[in-house]
């Protein structure tokens, strides 16, 4: 049988049991850097398919390594990464979140769980393909600087130090059994950007005896899409978004300041630092301009 028909061949026998583990995965997410339970269960498994995790790199990630025959001809990487968001699961499924506030919604037990399979395979067909093949489970992804710098910061990509490394992504718009490739960048960098609209606080009634930083923070955000629209050139993707706006007041209370969260997205370095410093200049002098800082 060859490598090819003998992948195909495992990877239908071990399907349900890698939905399994996703659905597993699924109902019991965890944030950035604390994904204890599922490291070990990373671990648990891959001491299962007869490997040898190294536990704890960057706190919660996993590294395993598969040699094939003469293992040190070629070395390629398998990543997946193991954090959840901070996001309330709606789902009604009878593997939904069982942590309140945390859910599995940009695929991360997907991931894990298609390479935690992928293991399981490789680790049985070694014998017939030359090279070595690492395994790497990420954790952090979601929070900066990630998880990634401080893996490769402990060693990681060491001993041995592989040629090429494949992470995958779920990607719901393709088609059940199809995957994409594409040559070149095609992930965008992701500065996460705060924001602190310090105003002077107030009654609702009495608006002229505030400095209202409801509004200007309004403004700013309005604003500071003109950063993309009239600035970027528009054959460099790029994108602009605030996805958390906090402001402490009540119907008939204006609040003393505004917190704005949201994450900025660049395909070119040269754009992405020019972007962040024209962001942070505007939105000071619109902030200065209103009244506050």
């Amino acid at each position: 049988m060859s490598l090819l028909e003998s992948v195909k061949k495992l990877s239908n026998e071990y399907a349900k049991e890698t939905v399994a583990v996703r659905r597993q995965l699924h109902a019991h997410p965890e944030l950035s850097y604390q994904e204890f339970d599922t490291a070990r269960l990373v671990a648990e498994k891959l001491t299962s398919f007869g490997l040898k995790p190294q536990e704890g790199v960057a706190r919660t990630g996993v590294v395993a390594l598969i040699e094939g025959k003469n293992p040190s001809k070629r070395v390629i990487a398998l990543r997946a990464d193991l954090d959840a968001l901070p996001i309330h699961e709606a789902n009604n499924v009878s593997y939904k979140s069982q942590n309140p506030g945390v859910m599995h919604a940009c695929g991360h037990d997907v991931h894990t769980s298609s390479l935690l399979g992928t293991a399981k395979i490789l680790n049985e067909v070694k014998t017939q393909f030359e090279g070595s093949v690492k395994l790497i489970f990420q954790p952090g992804e979601e929070k900066n600087p990630g998880g990634a710098s401080y893996m490769i910061k402990e060693g990681a990509l060491e001993n041995p130090r592989p040629l090429s490394i494949i992470g995958q992504h779920v990607m719901p718009l393709l088609p059940v059994g199809k995957i994409g490739f594409r040559e070149g960048m095609y992930m965008a960098s992701s500065d996460e950007i705060y924001l602190k609209i310090i105003g002077k606080g107030g009654h609702g009634a009495t608006p002229e005896l505030t400095i209202d930083p409801v509004v200007i923070a309004a403004t700013i955000i309005i604003a500071l899409q003109q950063v993309i629209s009239r600035n970027a050139s528009p054959k460099q993707p790029t994108v602009l978004t605030f996805g958390r706006i906090i402001g402490e007041g009540a119907t008939n209370i204006i609040p003393d300041e505004v917190n704005i969260a949201g994450t900025f997205r660049a395909l070119n370095e040269v754009w992405r630092q020019s972007g962040l410093a024209k962001i942070k200049k505007m939105a000071e002098s619109m902030a200065e301009g209103m009244g506050r800082k």
